[in-house]
């Protein structure tokens, strides 16, 4: 029997079982401790982000929620694992743009079905940040654009890697605007970060909590946020939508998920418990001094809704650049 097959006959049955199950199944969750996949390396932003957030729901679920990293292959190798879980509410994990979104236009095939994941909350929007070496000679989003249609395939900009927000965002304003620019990717944003300070490359579009401590220190000049409203970090940087084209967003963004057939009645425990701590005035404070732009909440569709616009706008841009398929 096929893979796909077998996996989709196992989530039935254990959505039956769930459905046969006594009603205080879900009352009685949960009685044991759950995992939060993250499918990134230890220390980086998401990995901050939900460890902050385990705390809180093992605060609030009465019981712990152990983080574990699982990086490899764009976020696949966590996401796998995730839904390949037993679908009892014990197993979550973090899905982003590119696990959600980007992932179905950049490799020809998955082993997973994004679309067969149980949302459970969309927690935030990360959006990125166009900055130049300062010796650069450009001040702002306009000067750069036209210095970049004055140098036709001159002008490079880096990113944390192929495929990521920092890489297709780049791709989407050179598209928007007419540029011909040279995209440089880096295994991470260190790297990118640390060439365009050296001057190796011209720009860089990364997001806002990578970049924010070289901006404050005056080694990279910001010259336009990618979120569609600006940015409490940055309130005086103008966004690209409002200097030059309205409605672009190109942001990273992330929530929580739970494996294909998870019963709606823990979904929606889980979603209370998220939400509450999402809420709560001192979680969110912290979240926003991360670098996160908008922490976002609330029922779990929200999540797959936003993830399906996301597909479709950058199925468009990979199409356009005519970027490799993995």
């Amino acid at each position: 029997m096929p893979y796909r097959l077998k996996h989709a006959v196992a989530a039935l049955c254990a959505a039956a079982a769930a459905l046969l199950a006594p009603a205080s199944h879900g009352q009685d969750f949960p009685s044991r401790p759950l995992r939060l996949v993250v499918p990134s390396a230890p220390g980086g932003s998401p990995d901050t982000v939900m460890r902050l957030l385990a705390q809180e729901a093992a605060r609030r679920l009465g019981q712990p929620v152990v983080v574990e990293n699982k990086p490899g292959s764009s976020g696949i190798a966590g996401i796998l694992e995730v839904y390949r879980a037993a679908p009892d509410g014990y197993t979550l994990g973090y899905a982003n743009n590119v696990t959600l979104a980007i992932n179905r236009s950049t490799f020809a095939k998955l082993p997973y079905d994004p679309r067969e994941l149980k949302p459970v909350v969309f927690v935030l929007k990360v959006a990125n940040i166009l900055a130049v070496n300062p010796e650069m000679p450009v001040r702002s989003l306009a000067e750069f654009v036209d210095y970049a249609r004055r140098h036709p395939d001159e002008v490079t900009y880096a990113s944390p890697g192929q495929g990521t927000s920092g890489h297709l965002t780049g791709e989407l304003l050179a598209q928007s605007s007419g540029l011909k620019m040279v995209h440089v990717p880096y295994r991470g944003s260190p790297a990118a970060t640390t060439d365009v300070i050296g001057g190796q490359v011209d720009a860089i579009f990364d997001n806002t909590i990578s970049i924010t401590p070289h901006i404050r220190s005056g080694k990279l000049r910001p010259l336009a946020i990618t979120s569609l409203r600006r940015s409490p970090q940055f309130p005086d940087l103008p966004t690209v939508a409002e200097s030059a084209l309205p409605g672009f967003e190109g942001v990273a963004w992330g929530g929580i998920v739970a494996p294909p057939g998870t019963p709606d009645t823990l979904i929606d425990r889980l979603n209370r418990c998220f939400n509450e701590a999402l809420a709560d005035p001192a979680v969110r404070s912290r979240l926003m001094a991360i670098g996160n732009d908008e922490i976002v909440g609330g029922p779990p569709q929200a999540l797959f809704d936003y993830a399906e616009r996301e597909t479709a706008k950058w199925a468009g841009v990979v199409r356009a650049a005519r970027l490799p398929v993995q």
